[in-house]
């Protein structure tokens, strides 16, 4: 904390020459009297220290980095800025942040831009911030750079996983709710009863028996083997004779890796005598940490591709080959520097969003070399391709290519009758076979293994051919719209506890089975039993949201709230609003024609419900409450 405070006094001391001044950064995690989503909040002013530049010269810079902009008007330099951030937001990753807007003030104007990491974020109004100076400066302005530091740090955010990232787009492009839970580290989708947690492919409804039973890959294979599926023979031995006596009992070729291993290192497949078997044990063993016994499997080698079938709750949805990494010789460069170039190229930019990753190199793959009798100092000759590892480890630049459009119906029943007999919302099903164009009942196709929590980004995203849209097809797992995902909710703008309490009552004498969350400024309610109130706000929204019974949510989101941290969630059944302020007005605007909204100024009452206004007047010592309390009865 005292290095950022450092850092932030240093950038303030250097920018006294600016043209522009940006301060009061503000994130809100939801719906905020200047945005409808979460949002970073900031305000930008002209410091005075030199006139900017016209707007059309800023406007013809930035339009050349982003052309998208050059067909947009923009009547003041904020409206630029504001554009600006929302369009670096998305750092080239397709990151789902459309919406921004601009309030103006008579010293300031404030902007705000659609965000969920408030420090990414923040780190993106640096940037424009400094490009609009260097464009004053008429300096050039380092963006590229920019945009790869920008990427890493949301990558290293709780939402950066390409799995994670991609089911919460899903989610919201389906007005299903979803909030990051920072004690329990997991992603809630939906409220209430309704919701659903989970850690990126990996979701409360699981078997964890199941889950853990997947990680016992020699258990898991004599299990697939016992059902009748098609399982590579073999078994798992200590020694150099073991091996051979197994290979000798199932017939060469073979394949030898060790039990405990990662990134295909001691694995060798394709061996045919018992000399190279002995080579090949000796590897494994090598590859295994002293901390564990050895044990080396022994299986039969089956010759082709490596693919991975994924089932959604246990339907066959995609399928993806994927390849390891290789590069072609020109006859002149080393695979050092062919690496280097293909890692240059930009379908690798390597960000949560990019179907390829950076090519890595290390141990695993200068061993595959030597055994190919190269090395990353040898020179390819031209139009000679070499394939850089054993197995394709994407996340070490391996090519994934769909396979969904030919795969054989045979082999789509075949990964749906394995995950029936797991209860996962998504399970991996590894096989390798040199096409899925053919029945696995041809014979030469084998099941390596099943994963439980799969990734799923390669299926969206793959390098070659059309993605299938696997985040949906989990989110629809569970909720089939948005409104399946919510429970009611009531807000209101200001309500007392005893209001709050008579409210509660009312409502459970007609749904006296129900589980009510209720919050206010003065108390924290669940029914009647009163909770402790937390100094963060929201905190309380959040608690009540996720408690698994919530039946019902009422809360009060008076104005000063509104302004101090916005509201947690978006969107309410009935809006509640008693002589609103202009910032409460906010309230009614995020309502629907099929909410009910309530206001009452001085003794006159209007109700909008379904898109139709009815106009009331309280009489004398009538109580708004008996007002409101009917109208609740109409909503639930």
């Amino acid at each position: 904390m005292l290095q950022e405070k450092s850092t932030e006094t240093a950038r303030v001391n250097a920018r006294k020459t600016d043209v522009f001044d940006v301060f009061n950064f503000k994130h809100y995690m939801g719906p905020n009297p200047y945005l409808g989503t979460a949002a970073l909040v900031f305000d930008l002013a002209v410091t005075g220290a030199s006139e900017p530049l016209p707007i059309a010269h800023y406007h013809e810079i930035i339009s050349d980095r982003y052309p998208q902009l050059l067909q947009e008007t923009f009547s003041n330099h904020a409206e630029l800025f504001g554009r600006t951030a929302s369009e670096v937001a998305k750092l080239d990753m397709g990151l789902h942040f459309q919406h921004w807007n601009v309030k103006p003030f008579s010293q300031f104007n404030r902007i705000s831009i659609e965000a969920v990491h408030a420090r990414s974020a923040r780190a993106v109004v640096y940037a424009v911030w400094d490009w609009f100076e260097a464009i004053n400066q008429n300096q050039d302005f380092p963006l590229e750079s920019q945009i790869d530091a920008l990427q890493n740090m949301f990558r290293q955010s709780v939402y950066g996983g390409p799995t994670v990232y991609s089911l919460m787009r899903a989610a919201s492009q389906k007005g299903i709710p979803v909030f990051y839970l920072w004690d329990e580290g997991l992603m809630q989708y939906g409220y209430g009863k309704k919701l659903v947690r989970g850690s990126a492919t990996t979701f409360d409804s699981d078997s964890h028996l199941d889950s853990d039973f997947t990680t016992r890959k020699d258990d898991c294979k004599a299990f697939l083997a016992t059902l009748g599926f098609p399982v590579p023979k073999g078994d798992i031995v200590s020694t150099e004779s073991g091996s051979l006596a197994v290979a000798k009992d199932i017939g060469y070729p073979v394949a030898v890796k060790p039990v405990v291993g990662h990134k295909g290192i001691g694995v060798t497949a394709d061996i045919r005598d018992a000399e190279e078997l002995q080579a090949a044990f000796k590897r494994a063993v090598k590859a295994i940490p002293e901390t564990e016994s050895v044990r080396v499997i022994v299986e039969n080698s089956i010759k082709g591709s490596d693919f991975r079938l994924l089932c959604v709750d246990g339907k066959f949805v995609s399928a993806t080959e994927r390849r390891p990494a290789w590069v072609t010789g020109d006859g002149d460069s080393t695979i050092r520097e062919l690496i280097r170039r293909e890692n240059r190229k930009s379908q690798r930019l390597d960000t949560p969003t990019s179907a390829l990753s950076k090519i890595q190199s290390d141990e695993s793959m200068e061993m595959y070399l030597a055994e190919q009798g190269l090395s990353l100092d040898s020179v390819l000759e031209g139009d000679r391709t070499v394939s850089l590892r054993k197995v394709a480890n994407l996340s070490a630049g391996g090519v994934s290519i769909d396979a969904t459009q030919t795969i054989h119906p045979d082999n789509i029943v075949l990964a749906q009758d394995i995950a029936l007999h797991f209860r996962l919302t998504c399970l991996g099903v590894d096989v390798v076979t040199e096409t899925l164009a053919k029945s696995w009942k041809t014979g030469n196709f084998g099941i390596l293994e099943i994963n439980a929590a799969p990734g799923i980004f390669m299926h969206l995203n793959p390098a070659v051919g059309e993605g299938v849209d696997v985040p949906s097809h989990i989110i629809e797992t569970f909720f089939d719209s948005g409104k399946s995902a919510r429970v009611p909710i009531i807000t209101f703008n200001k309500i007392s506890v005893q209001e709050l309490q008579e409210t509660i009552d009312h409502i459970l004498l007609q749904h006296p089975d129900w589980t009510i969350g209720a919050v206010c400024r003065g108390g924290l309610f669940v029914n009647r039993s009163e909770k402790v109130l937390h100094k963060n706000y929201n905190l309380n929204v959040q608690s009540l949201l996720r408690n698994p019974k919530l039946d019902l949510l009422i809360a009060e989101y008076p104005g000063n709230i509104l302004e101090a941290d916005g509201m947690f969630y978006q969107g309410s059944n009935m809006v509640v609003l008693d002589n609103p302020g202009e910032t409460e007005m906010m309230l009614s605007r995020e309502s629907t024609d099929d909410d009910t909204v309530v206001v009452r100024e001085e003794n006159s009452i209007s109700i909008r419900r379904q898109g139709l206004i009815e106009q009331y007047t309280l009489g004398d010592g009538e109580p708004f409450t008996r007002v409101y309390l009917k109208e609740i009865g109409t909503i639930l």
